[in-house]
């Protein structure tokens, strides 16, 4: 039995309902805040802000924002089946949450937490406010199996590679079993001003891009639930074998459920430890091999605690001397929309327009290609996937281009560069992926190759022995 999120004793004189501020977890299964607030036996106020106001706070790409839409519509249809209900405002949060506490006399705010700079400083700030005014305030862990601050090298520092990273996370106690979903949610019976989500504009409509989106994915709770389950008895005992090869249906295509919080990774993890107990041998070995990949995830948010700038600044900082060439727009361009005249490149780039996702496999491909054969900061691609992925994350995307680019932790060496041929021929042999995505691969219509692979391979390199060089000196 799961037993529920501490929750301190009530100690002041409201008598209003527990508020709990859904952030990046939208979902009513395994929700710390959430069961916290249950505990208390008061009415529940559901709040959603969406804030792209203060300072600090990146602004949500399109197809991000196209699938939080989706996803606030499937939560408030939850909430109001259960008994409760979603309130929606847009602004700057500080206010706007301290507003609704003091519009309702609430006893209580909660919430689970978030890892970047200035979404920990917010919820600093709101915290000792709703506290100086009488209310308890109280964050939760929600959205990571190790909260970044708890897992220290023997000097008491971060970690800045993925293996001790992750020995040190196995070494302790166990992840915790996920919290049940609740029966009921008693909303409060007093009147709350509440926005109309059509008024944010989040989905696309002049003109509206979002058709393939739309085939691709089924944003919410119940269906991340449905996928975790597919992945897990379609695919998981070959996913070890598979996973790199991008025609295969290998992967769990949980990335954008888990990045919203649909699905939490202790429901993953749970889930998976679960089906593991009926495998052995290369079947067992796959699901050992995807419960690292969610470590992987987990070491993107411990750097990122530490490091805020992730998406901005070089890990390392001798990369700050790289000799980027000035931008040729039109050559970025053609990668965006995927013209290049390699065709694992391409195909990846018109999936990510289409889907708002991309395989992983060829996500690392098409960003050394970006990098290390068009000599195009990884800023510059971190930037556009930020736009198109619903899936953008603010560790995992940075964290990944970072690792690309040879400037982040644990990353590749600057020297690995991918060859969009050589891993066209290994991972797609039978071009399934390349002609699902770029029809007209073969044909006199399809572009000439943008660049010399050779000759830009030498040139990436000799740019990283002036890197090495500066910082020798």
């Amino acid at each position: 039995m799961t037993s529920l999120p501490h929750t301190p004793a009530e100690s002041n004189e409201h008598v209003g309902p527990s508020v709990v501020w859904f952030r990046d977890d939208l979902r009513v299964g395994d929700h710390p805040a959430l069961h916290a607030a249950l505990a208390r036996h008061r009415p529940i106020v559901a709040v959603y802000v969406f804030d792209d106001e203060s300072p600090g706070v990146r602004t949500l790409g399109g197809a991000a924002r196209w699938w939080l839409h989706q996803s606030l519509r499937s939560l408030g249809a939850t909430l109001e089946a259960l008994g409760g209900g979603l309130i929606l405002r847009r602004g700057p949060a500080a206010p706007i949450i301290t507003e609704i506490a003091r519009e309702t006399d609430a006893a209580a705010v909660f919430w689970n937490r978030r890892y970047g700079s200035a979404e920990r400083m917010i919820d600093t700030a709101i915290k000792a406010e709703l506290r100086a005014d009488g209310v308890d305030a109280h964050s939760f862990a929600g959205s990571l199996l190790f909260e970044p601050w708890t897992i220290q090298t023997g000097q008491g520092g971060s970690y800045s590679v993925f293996t001790p990273f992750w020995r040190a996370c196995q070494a302790g106690p166990p992840p915790r079993a996920p919290y049940p979903s609740p029966d009921t949610v008693s909303g409060w019976s007093g009147s709350l001003a509440t926005d109309s989500l059509d008024d944010w504009g989040l989905e696309p409509s002049a003109p509206d891009w979002a058709d393939g989106l739309r085939a691709a994915w089924q944003p919410g709770e119940t269906s991340a639930q449905q996928m975790l389950g597919r992945f897990l008895a379609e695919s998981l005992p070959r996913y070890g074998a598979e996973r790199d090869e991008p025609a295969q249906n290998a992967t769990s295509r949980l990335s954008p459920y888990l990045r919203w919080g649909e699905i939490s990774p202790h429901q993953v993890w749970a889930a998976t430890q679960e089906a593991q107990r009926s495998l052995s041998g290369p079947a067992l070995a796959s699901a050992t091999r995807f419960l690292t990949e969610v470590g992987w995830r987990e070491f993107a948010y411990h750097v990122l605690f530490h490091a805020p700038e992730l998406a901005t600044k070089n890990l390392r900082p001798a990369f700050d001397a790289f000799p980027w060439p000035e931008l040729d727009h039109e050559a970025v361009t053609a990668w965006q929309q995927g013209r290049t005249g390699f065709a694992l490149v391409d195909a990846g780039m018109r999936e990510l327009w289409r889907t708002g996702s991309m395989h992983n496999r060829v996500r690392m491909v098409t960003a050394s290609f970006l990098i290390k054969n068009m000599l195009v900061d990884w800023r510059v691609g971190e930037r556009w996937f930020w736009d198109t992925l619903v899936d953008a994350d603010a560790a995992s995307n940075p964290f990944g281009w970072q690792w690309v680019a040879g400037s982040g932790a644990d990353a590749a060496p600057y020297f690995r560069i991918f060859n969009p041929e050589l891993q066209a021929a290994k991972f797609d042999p039978h071009q399934q992926y390349i002609r699902a995505n770029v029809p007209e691969y073969g044909t006199d219509a399809y572009p000439a190759p943008l660049v010399d692979l050779g000759e830009t391979r030498r040139a990436a390199l000799a740019a990283y022995d002036k890197v090495k060089a500066q910082s020798a000196s």
